[in-house]
């Protein structure tokens, strides 16, 4: 058992090692600077929605508030069969709107194995703005997003902007712990992007040009699979354009979206996310998917092994102290990037529930079914 704890050790040294290269990452990742003056394009946004009535109107309303020309940019929401009041919500909210606000119904013929791709492409199809941004019918933007995001696009001459995304707080301790998990998801992916390794992002903050969604062929190849209308994007798009993927570092450009309410809810958000890591074709996301998983793993094992006595507990006091004080310098630098630096206590508490919820989701994302927006989907 030696020999596995002085193995086990050196693979938490190196994941010691891999979270400092990406807090520097994170730390040299420029905060975007935008100017006064700059030249106005044509903008399409585009948010796929399905029985999002509680939600809609207050990101329409957002989408009112926008500094950017009303001319100059247009909204699809794409309804998606939605069965509540969601279709007649935005068909009121149409005369009230400043902008151009198209609402369009999918179109399905039999069942379709992604809808949301499937809303994304229709509505690319229909788009006249030369930059194609991308968000969810449950979320909340500032007045500068839209303005933000052609500043740095022009800026760039990006391909593919990948942009800060966190949770709406409330007084629930499941939400607090769902935005420090999911911090950790967004820092890594932007650390990743600063890197060259492009492998996360989030549908519900992204931008693109139309004409390279057309030359990346969209989602062809990936339309069979229910998730990754992110992702997978990113990673074709990445490898025609590898040195034109960027993150937006901005506060004013984060986008705020709801969690789950429920831990059924956020099970299967969870695994249908988690499905899609075996079909990615790039290396790096499988690697680090694979990494995190025997780290925890190994985390477990050296718990258990030390509590019975087969291995000292130095070890593990070794393992659990390398892991938590990395984690907690990276967490607590995004949580205060998010505006969030008041859960940096919840940090603990995520840290001792985390190695399960790896284990748990890493297990079970070779199950392909999940329940979404209420359809089973595989």
């Amino acid at each position: 058992m030696i020999i596995y704890g002085y193995f086990s050790t050196i693979f938490f040294i190196i994941y010691f090692l891999l979270c400092f290269i990406l807090i520097l990452a994170w730390f040299r990742t420029p905060t975007f600077q935008p100017v006064r003056t700059y030249p106005i394009i044509h903008i399409s946004v585009i948010i796929p929605v399905r029985n999002e009535a509680k939600n809609i109107i207050s990101l329409l309303e957002d989408l009112n508030q926008q500094n950017y020309p009303f001319s100059s940019f247009e909204v699809f929401v794409m309804n998606d069969n939605s069965e509540d009041e969601t279709r007649t919500l935005v068909e009121s909210f149409q005369k009230e709107s400043h902008y151009i606000l198209h609402l369009k119904d999918i179109t399905q013929s039999g069942k379709i194995a992604s809808p949301k791709k499937q809303a994304i492409t229709q509505a690319v199809g229909l788009a006249k703005g030369e930059l194609i941004i991308c968000t969810d019918g449950d979320c909340r933007v500032s007045s500068e997003w839209l303005t933000l995001i052609c500043q740095y696009y022009q800026a760039k001459n990006a391909k593919f902007i990948s942009a800060p995304v966190t949770f709406l707080d409330n007084s629930h301790i499941f939400t607090k712990m769902q935005i420090v998990e999911f911090a950790s998801l967004i820092g890594t992916g932007a650390s990743s992007l600063f890197l060259g390794f492009p492998n996360m992002c989030n549908g519900a903050n992204l931008a693109y040009p139309k004409k390279v969604f057309y030359e990346v062929k969209g989602y062809e190849g990936v339309e069979n699979l229910a998730s990754g209308d992110d992702e997978f994007l990113m990673h074709k798009i990445a490898k025609k354009y590898p040195k034109q993927i960027y993150f937006l570092k901005h506060q004013q450009a984060i986008v705020n979206t709801t969690a789950q309410e429920k831990l059924s809810g956020f099970i299967h958000q969870r695994r249908r996310w988690a499905s899609k890591w075996s079909y990615y074709k790039s290396m790096s996301p499988k690697v680090l998917a694979s990494f995190i998983f025997l780290i925890h793993l190994l985390l477990i094992l050296t718990a258990i092994s030390s509590f019975i006595g087969n291995l000292d507990k130095d070890f593990f006091l070794v393992q659990i102290l390398l892991k938590i004080s990395i984690e907690f310098v990276f967490l607590s630098a995004l949580l205060n990037f998010l505006k969030k630096k008041r859960l940096i206590p919840y940090i603990f508490l995520v840290q001792l529930i985390y190695p399960f919820y790896i284990l748990y989701f890493g297990i079970f994302s070779r199950k392909k079914e999940f329940v979404w927006k209420g359809r089973n989907m595989k």
